[in-house]
């Protein structure tokens, strides 16, 4: 038979099949995976981009080149040739001379169109009376930082020395929007104008020097730009993301992505156990047209190609459907969060909903392709014998293929191997169990019902009766509850979890640069004030110069990463506990640990290309730290507390100057009462983190509404695999159940059994997914999510009554006709 032929054939077919509502659950299951991958994988993209975007103005641009050495012009012409704005910020340590008095300050020269992103602060008066600045400083002029002026006794319109010029200060400065994400270790700040620079004479050939070459413009551009300069970038240049720059809100973007994601991943799974067993069903119901037009001469690829086309055609039609009612319910979900929303929203990407719709595809392929290929194995003889080929060997290479999809969806939604690798093996190990324990479960189930009334005898002998179709059924409804669980939790229980470690009383205040002889006078002074501070944190500051006796320099030239991490001024702090939101996943925390070891952060050790064991020498000052790595932390960096990349033991910082470092919460109508702490302690930075607490804040709520509105997905694939799984044996039930009618049951006895063997399965099913979820969240909590662990004790009360109740319903109203229609009228529909 010719394709064309073929095709016309299938288009009949399905068309046949679709009058008589054959492929209704197929297509409405395939509908929701389209639908659901498309609008969520539109949403958290354009969420993503959005707040990235915004975050960019912590970073003073939408992308960032740091160096030490100068940018090329051919680069900058290319910036321009692509329409990208540009700004230049220059950074260098300086001696700034006032009153024969000297200060170690960090000096930022920027250019006229400083920042890009964001705006600067100043203040002409108290830390509380600031602005927002109309551009930068003039020439001739510097804004300095309030410390600036404290210790070398000075006043606005003062002059002070930076190299060879003379400038007068012009305001304070109070707020920098790209001053770095280690907010531990910032020296005063002196910002003055690019055309100032040369005029100091500080820029000397070999001078220290940190570039940062900052670009404005829309995504594509700011794409093709970094593709086009990534591979000419020396060893000293690097391109700058908001998880290396700012690391509180790149983990909080990061933790959205991977809730939305869970939440995405739950949804197909249920959609795709709904299309296997809907597939199922269509395949049963086509064996006699099977293996009729096998007497017509149809080979077994031409089946084969029959019944593929038809899937083809079903899986173009609904994903045509789900792709336009993703595009609208993500309009929806916009409209529905557009007060949580920036103005300035990112613009869709329309390859994510080829995205969507490929990934409806695949699972319809990968679920259903196994049923149609026992179609191809029909013998002609069933006309006669109605006996079916097994299953051919072949489609266990099928089985392994819908495995290898689902492996690929889930590493594209966690962005992570490791976490996709945990969640399938996790996932294996709780499907194996809900198979075990399902068909443990049903035998003690039919050996209890034996004993109830003549409707429960029933039941148990229609669960008997086929036991491995019962068993399908309990591990399609248990695959399906444990999936909503799963959307439950993520939105419950993660993301509340989430919130928990951003109360309303977080830490808004940094104080640090408090000297030893200030302390106790600070911690009185707060304490009079009724401001509560954390632990006060010793730091000192320390320039990696030696991995393992070998020069940072020479180990850079074997690793990137390395050199980058090489110019880093650390804060080096000792605590004799394990701060809050502190992870360790390698070694041991010190318990009594002599003086002289280090645990380090573990994108830090990445980074740095280090292991347990490994020797690291710091220059701290005039002296040597040499420190052995006996950790490796894992951080979470939105939880906005005082986080370090290297803790060392108790007692290691001894011989060592040190400042101190605490954080603490202060209400906005209390701010001004810092007026007074900073004039009695002026050489105390107090640092603000309010507009990056909010910013965090406002992607947990984004989440958090977000995911709410994909369990509506989840409920609604849920429901369709609940038909589906009925409908699987309903062909069965009719015939046992008009063999009933015709020997004299009443329809109110066909409604109990049915209530009894429904209710049975959900709740067996609801069991086993209660058990199955806790595995599976005990994982994602410990391994991927890095949450703290609690026992779910109150989905193994909720899951089995609401497994029952819903099985229970569903199966009712599949099989009402049964007990309502005449035998004769039935056997006639079959």
């Amino acid at each position: 038979m010719t394709i064309l032929r073929l095709s016309k054939l299938a288009t009949r077919f399905l068309i046949s099949d679709f009058r008589k509502g054959e492929l209704t659950i197929l297509i409405a299951a395939l509908i929701i995976a389209v639908a659901c991958t498309s609008s969520i994988g539109v949403l958290s993209d354009r969420l993503k981009r959005t707040m990235t975007n915004q975050s960019s103005e912590f970073m003073g641009a939408d992308m960032v080149v740091r160096g030490h050495e100068v940018f090329s012009l051919s680069w900058l012409e290319k910036a321009n040739q692509l329409g990208l704005s540009h700004g230049r910020t220059v950074e260098f340590a300086s001696v700034i001379i006032a009153n024969d008095e000297l200060l170690l300050t960090s000096v930022k020269a920027v250019s006229a169109n400083y920042p890009l992103r964001g705006r600067l602060k100043i203040s002409d008066g108290g830390i509380v009376e600031e602005k927002f600045a109309e551009g930068i400083p003039r020439s001739g002029f510097v804004w300095v930082d309030p410390r600036v002026l404290t210790h070398l006794k000075l006043n606005l319109g003062d002059s002070v020395e930076i190299g060879e010029k003379q400038l007068t200060i012009e305001h304070v400065l109070t707020y920098e929007p790209d001053r770095g994400g280690n907010i531990y270790s910032l020296s005063p700040r002196v910002l003055i104008s690019e055309q100032d620079l040369e005029a100091t004479g500080i820029v000397q050939p070999g001078s220290h020097l940190h570039y940062r070459e900052m670009f404005n413009g829309t995504e594509k551009q700011r794409l093709k730009y970094s593709h086009w300069l990534k591979p000419q970038l020396t060893l000293a240049q690097h391109l700058v993301d908001i998880n290396e720059d700012r690391p509180e809100l790149g983990s909080a973007l990061r933790r959205g992505e991977q809730y939305l994601g869970l939440t995405s991943i739950a949804v197909i799974i249920i959609a795709g156990v709904a299309i296997a067993m809907a597939a199922r069903r269509f395949s049963k119901r086509h064996y006699d047209t099977t293996a009729i037009l096998r007497c017509l001469g149809l080979k077994q690829n031409e089946i084969l190609g029959l019944f593929g086309m038809q899937l083809l055609l079903v899986g173009l039609i609904s994903g045509l459907i789900g792709v336009g009612l993703g595009w609208v319910l993500h309009l929806g979900l916009f409209h529905l969060l557009e007060s949580l929303l920036p103005e300035n929203l990112a613009n869709p990407s329309l390859t994510l909903l080829l995205l969507g719709a490929a990934t409806g595809l695949a699972v319809l392929i990968g679920f259903s392709l196994p049923a149609i290929l026992q179609l191809k194995s029909v013998s002609p003889l069933r006309v006669l014998r109605r006996e079916l080929a097994p299953l051919p060997p072949s489609a266990w290479l099928v089985y392994i293929s819908t495995a290898v999809t689902l492996f690929a969806l889930i590493t594209y939604h966690t962005k992570d191997l490791e976490s996709t690798l945990i969640i399938g093996l996790v996932g294996l190990v709780s499907i194996a169990l809900l198979s075990l324990m399902g068909a443990t479960m049903l035998k003690f189930i039919l050996r209890m019902l034996p004993h109830s009334n003549f409707a429960g005898r029933l039941a148990a002998q229609n669960m008997e009766r086929n036991p491995k179709a019962s068993n399908s059924q309990i591990l399609a409804f248990g695959v399906t509850l444990m999936a909503m669980v799963l959307c439950s939790i993520v939105r419950t229980d993660l993301v509340e979890t989430w919130a928990k470690q951003l109360p309303e009383d977080i830490p808004n205040y940094f104080a640090f640069n408090i000297y030893a002889h200030e302390l106790d006078g600070l911690q009185k002074a707060l304490a009079t004030n009724n401001i509560k501070t954390s632990h006060f944190y010793p730091i000192a500051r320390g320039r990696l110069t030696e991995i393992n006796g070998t020069g940072i320099r020479e180990v850079s030239k074997k690793n990137r990463q390395t050199e980058r991490a090489a110019g880093w001024l650390y804060s080096l702090t000792e605590t004799p506990s394990l701060p809050e939101g502190n992870r360790i996943l390698h070694g041991r925390w010190w318990n009594n640990s002599p003086p002289g070891v280090v645990s380090i952060e573990q994108r830090t050790a990445e980074r740095l290309g280090v292991i347990l064991g490994d020797q690291l020498k710091f220059t701290v000052g005039s002296q040597q730290l040499s420190v052995t790595i006996t950790s490796i932390r894992s951080v979470r960096w939105d939880s906005l507390q005082a986080n370090f990349f290297l803790i060392l033991s108790p007692g290691t910082l001894d011989q060592f100057p040190t400042t101190y470092l605490t954080n603490f919460y202060l209400p906005d109508h209390r701010k001004a009462e810092l007026n007074a702490v900073s004039k009695v302690f002026p050489t105390v930075t107090l640092l603000e983190i309010d507009i990056v607490i909010e910013k965090v804040k406002t992607i947990l709520k984004q989440v958090t509404a977000a995911v709410e509105y994909i369990l509506i997905f989840a409920l609604a694939a849920g429901v369709v695999v609940l038909f589906a799984a009925v409908r699987a044996s309903l062909d069965e039930r009719i015939h046992h159940g008009v063999l009933l009618r015709t020997l004299g049951a009443n329809r109110k006895l066909l409604r109990q059994s049915h209530l009894i063997e429904f209710f049975g399965l959900g709740f067996i099913a609801g069991l086993l997914a209660a058990a199955a979820s806790e595995i599976l969240v005990y994982w994602l909590y410990v391994r991927i999510l890095q949450l703290p662990y609690d026992f779910k004790w109150q989905f193994w009360i909720a899951t089995p009554l609401i497994g029952a109740i819903l099985v229970g319903l569903a199966g009712l109203w599949t099989t009402r006709n049964i007990s309502k229609k005449s035998p004769m009228t039935l056997l006639r529909e079959l």
